[in-house]
């Protein structure tokens, strides 16, 4: 079986490419960026560089070709950017090879996050205070959120400091102060076919992010408020349905529904729910058997750079940064058996480390939430 995967650059690309290939699966990578870290990984068969997928046709003509022109069985997409719009070609690309992803028409709402918090609100999910207009803002911090893709957030806390943002293609929210959760899954033709649920440990930036370490849990709520959005957006494929738990009421609150494979998926491979293999199988078969049991209490940590950041950030954190490295329930991405792709993110650590320094963002890159006690 060929398999051709997307965003060659990003580490739980690595963690799929590695899961799929010890399955004996031929693996196709693909990036935007001649050096991206799966390309070291010894499971990558061959690489290919596709143009920019912001350049949507010229993209998509360089895709249909490829499938066009080489017999291939499924292409998984791994980023924001290509899923959606491999999505909104998807049509285009059916009839020569399968890709386990959502309609367009659900990925609009999901993709959005106005959207996603409307049917949120219309399924009596609760979110986060959403202000349309910014003279209606009654307390700060708010966070401001690009629209689309994770990573575009900036924290004010005033008037002033909001005014220096534009906010035209954004949301602006009330700052929730709590913890990060996720609840994964994958659909098939809007049925749920795997589960599984993490709490964030650490993250980076700081003030809200990327998992850096993350821990394996169960929570019938979670499970519910997850279940409820994607089965209403009949879904199918992977996604993943992010919360943080309120520490004002305790109460769950969505940010976001991230339709696509998430950073932390090496947690959940080691956990027990492998979704690169059930995607792929249900991509094949036409279904899987359901997967709703896992391991809870599984600790999973990114060391470069990811965790190496958040000390760096946070350097009260080093306690538990040194105890992961003696606790036998925290696994880790750093694989002897394929070091190369580990060795390139040792290598690009200082450099990010300098980039973040001389850009004077380090420590609070999206500003920082100024929360009374």
């Amino acid at each position: 079986m060929k398999v051709f995967i997307t965003d060659a650059g990003y580490k739980h690309t690595l963690g799929a490419i590695r899961c799929l290939g010890r399955e004996n699966i031929y693996i196709i990578a693909g990036s935007s960026f001649k050096h991206s870290q799966s390309f070291y990984s010894s499971y990558c068969k061959k690489r290919v560089i596709y143009p920019d997928p912001r350049k949507e046709n010229e993209f998509i003509n360089f895709m249909l070709n490829y499938v066009k022109s080489n017999k291939m069985n499924v292409l998984l997409p791994i980023g924001y950017l290509t899923i959606t719009v491999l999505s909104k070609h998807k049509d285009k690309l059916s009839p020569y090879i399968r890709i386990p992803i959502a309609n367009y028409n659900s990925m609009k709402i999901a993709s959005d996050k106005y959207r996603t918090m409307e049917l949120a609100k219309n399924l009596g999910i609760k979110i986060p205070k959403t202000f349309d207009e910014n003279k209606k803002i009654e307390n700060f911090p708010v966070v401001i959120k690009g629209l689309k893709e994770s990573g575009c957030i900036r924290y004010a806390n005033s008037f002033k400091e909001l005014s220096k943002f534009k906010t035209e293609d954004s949301i602006v929210q009330e700052y929730i102060p709590g913890e990060g959760y996720g609840f994964f899954a994958l659909f098939n033709e809007g049925k749920v076919r795997a589960i599984f649920m993490h709490k964030r440990v650490r993250e980076y930036p700081i003030t809200g992010g990327p998992s850096t370490v993350a821990k394996s849990i169960y929570d019938p709520k979670l499970k519910e408020l997850g279940l409820k959005l994607l089965e209403s957006l009949n879904w199918h494929g992977v996604a993943m349905v992010e919360f943080k738990k309120d520490f004002r009421d305790d109460e769950f609150k969505l940010m976001e529904i991230n339709p696509k494979f998430w950073g932390s998926l090496d947690l959940a491979i080691a956990s027990g729910v492998d979704f690169p293999n059930l995607a792929v199988k249900m991509a094949v078969d036409g279904d899987v058997e359901p997967v709703f049991k896992y391991e809870s209490g599984i600790k999973f940590r990114w060391l470069f750079p990811d965790d190496f950041l958040h000390l760096l950030a946070n350097p009260g954190s080093a306690k538990s940064f040194i105890a992961d490295f003696f606790d036998n329930n925290t696994k880790h991405n750093i694989w002897l058996s394929d070091i190369k792709p580990n060795l390139f993110q040792v290598c690009e650590l200082p450099l990010t480390i300098i980039s973040r320094i001389k850009n004077m963002n380090l420590r609070y890159p999206h500003g920082k939430p100024e929360v009374a006690p």
